[in-house]
C-alpha cells in the first residue's frame, strides 16, 4: 500500500510539473522577412509587459564603477528572478565594469544615458568562454556578455562606450602576442579541451569583444549607439533568432568590425549606420576542427537599409568560415561618398578553412569611390597566419551561387576580381546591372571561375 501511495505522489508531481506555467513574463513577436531563399520568421523578445528596475534603486552612483557595476548585476538578477524585466540606465554617464546577462532581461538606456566601460583588463576577469578569430578559448570577458541566454535585449536611445586607454596599446602584435596565437592554433587544431585554452596572461593580450551573444536565442538590439571597441563590436556566436536594428556603430580601432555573426542563424541587421575601422559586417563560421565538429553554418542572414560611412568592406564573408556560410541577403544599402572602403562584397578563405559558401545575394546598393572593386573573391587569404604556423590539415572551400544585381559605384579599379584554385574553381557568379562610372583597369580579373555571367 505504501509503494502505491509513493507511486501516486510521484505521478501527480510529474503531471503538475508538466503543466506548470512558464514563469517568464516576456512575450515574443515574430519578424517576417522576404528573401531569395526560405527565411524563417525570427522570434524576438517583447518586454512591454515586464517590470522596470532602475539601477539607482540598487545603489548605482555616477563615477563609481564598483557600485554601478554591482547595481547593474543586482538589477539583472532581480529582473531574471521576476521572470522578465527591464533594467533601466538613467540619463547621465555611468562608469562600469563588465556586464553579464541572464535570460529574460532587457538592458534599456534612456536618452542621454552613457554606459562607460572601464579600460582596466582586470575588470573583465575571471576569464570566460569566448573566442578569438574563430577559435574558442578562455579569454577576458566581453564588455557585455551573454552565455546561453534566452529572451535578451539591449534597447533605448543611450550610448554604450568603451574607454580605450589600454586597449589601444594592445592593438600592436608583438612577438609575445603572436606566440600566444600560435599556441591557440595548435591547441584548437589538435582538439585540446577548453580548460587548456587559457589565453589570459601577461603576453597574449587578446582584446575582448565589446558585445558577445554566446549560444543565445531570441536576441534584440534596438536604438542604441555604440562607440569604440577593443575588438569585434557585436558578435552573435552560435546564436539563433537575432535582430539588430536602428544602431549607430562607431569603432575605428584594430579589428573593429561592426557585426560578426558567427555560426549563427536567422539574423536580421537593419536600419543601422556603421563607421568602422574594419568590415561593416563580417559573416564568419569558425576555424578548423572546432567548426568542423560543430557542423553549424552561419545561415539565413539578412542585412537591409543600412548606411556605411567607413569600413574595409560593406560585407565580408570569411575568412573564418570552416562551418560554412549560406543564404545571405544584402539589400538596399548605401555607402556614403568619401567612405574608406575596399569592396562591397568580399569573400575570403584559405586552404586551412575547408568550409563552404553558397547562395549569396546582394541587391540595390549605391556607393561612391571604392579603393578596390565591387566584388572580390580570394581563396588564399592568410594574413598574419601565413608565416606564423604551418597548415596542419588542408581543406579547400567550395564557393558557388553568388548573385549581384542593381549595384552602382562611382569609381573602382575593377568590377569583379576572382582568384581561385585550379583544383576547385569558383562556380556560378551572376552579375546583373552592376556598374561603375569609372573603371580604372580591367572590369573582370578572373582565375579559375566556372559559369560567370554578367548582364547590363
Amino acid at each position: 500500500m505504501k509503494k502505491i501511495t509513493l507511486f501516486s505522489i510521484l505521478l501527480l508531481s510529474i503531471l503538475f510539473l508538466s503543466f506548470k506555467k512558464d514563469p517568464s513574463t516576456v512575450m515574443q513577436t515574430e519578424v517576417v522577412i522576404k528573401a531569395p531563399f526560405e527565411m524563417p520568421a525570427i522570434k524576438i523578445p517583447d518586454f512591454s509587459n515586464c517590470k522596470e528596475f532602475s539601477i539607482v534603486d540598487f545603489g548605482a552612483v555616477k563615477g563609481d564603477k564598483n557600485k554601478t557595476s554591482e547595481a547593474i548585476s543586482k538589477a539583472i538578477s532581480k529582473a531574471n528572478k521576476a521572470g522578465g524585466g527591464t533594467v533601466v540606465i538613467p540619463e547621465g554617464e555611468w562608469l562600469t565594469k563588465k556586464i553579464h546577462f541572464k535570460s529574460n532581461v532587457n538592458l534599456h538606456l534612456n536618452k542621454g544615458a552613457v554606459l562607460l566601460f572601464s579600460e582596466d583588463p582586470k575588470d573583465y576577469l575571471p576569464a570566460v568562454r569566448s573566442t578569438w578569430e574563430g577559435y574558442e578559448c578562455y579569454n577576458y570577458s566581453p564588455l557585455i556578455y551573454a552565455y546561453q541566454c534566452k529572451n535578451i535585449a539591449i534597447t533605448g536611445e543611450g550610448e554604450l562606450k568603451a574607454k580605450m586607454d589600454v586597449w589601444t596599446k594592445w592593438f600592436a602584435r608583438p612577438k609575445a602576442h603572436m606566440e600566444s596565437l600560435k599556441r591557440l592554433y595548435y591547441l584548437a587544431s589538435y582538439e585540446k579541451p577548453m580548460k587548456e585554452r587559457q589565453m589570459v596572461n601577461d603576453t597574449a593580450n587578446l582584446r575582448p569583444h565589446f558585445i558577445q551573444f554566446n549560444r543565445c536565442q531570441n536576441v534584440l538590439m534596438d536604438g542604441v549607439k555604440i562607440t569604440n571597441s577593443p575588438f569585434w563590436t557585436i558578435h552573435p556566436f552560435l546564436s539563433k533568432d537575432v535582430v539588430l536594428r536602428n544602431l549607430q556603430v562607431y569603432a575605428h580601432g584594430h579589428n573593429n568590425d561592426g557585426v560578426d555573426p558567427e555560426m549563427s542563424q536567422n539574423v536580421l541587421i537593419e536600419n543601422c549606420v556603421f563607421d568602422q575601422g574594419d568590415d561593416a559586417i563580417a559573416i564568419k563560421s569558425g576555424c578548423g576542427k572546432d567548426a568542423w565538429n560543430l557542423h553549424t553554418p552561419s545561415k539565413n542572414i539578412v542585412m537591409r537599409n543600412c548606411t556605411v560611412k567607413n569600413g574595409h568592406q560593406l560585407v565580408a564573408i570569411g575568412s573564418e568560415l570552416s562551418g560554412g556560410i549560406e543564404n545571405v541577403f544584402i539589400d538596399n544599402c548605401t555607402v556614403v561618398d568619401g567612405a574608406k572602403l575596399n569592396h562591397l562584397l568580399y569573400i575570403k578563405t584559405n586552404e586551412r578553412r575547408g568550409g563552404f559558401v553558397n547562395n549569396i545575394y546582394m541587391t540595390n546598393i549605391t556607393a561612391g569611390k571604392i579603393d578596390a572593386g565591387i566584388l572580390g573573391i580570394e581563396t588564399d587569404v592568410l594574413y598574419q597566419w601565413r608565416d606564423l604556423v604551418p597548415t596542419i590539415e588542408r581543406r579547400l572551400t567550395p564557393i558557388k551561387n553568388v548573385h549581384l544585381e542593381n549595384i552602382k559605384a562611382t569609381d573602382v579599379k575593377f568590377i569583379s576580381r576572382i582568384q581561385a584554385q585550379k583544383e576547385l574553381p569558383v562556380e556560378n557568379i551572376f552579375l546583373t546591372n552592376v556598374s561603375a562610372d569609372n573603371v580604372q583597369g580591367e572590369k573582370a580579373i578572373h582565375e579559375n571561375v566556372v559559369n560567370f555571367v554578367s548582364k547590363n
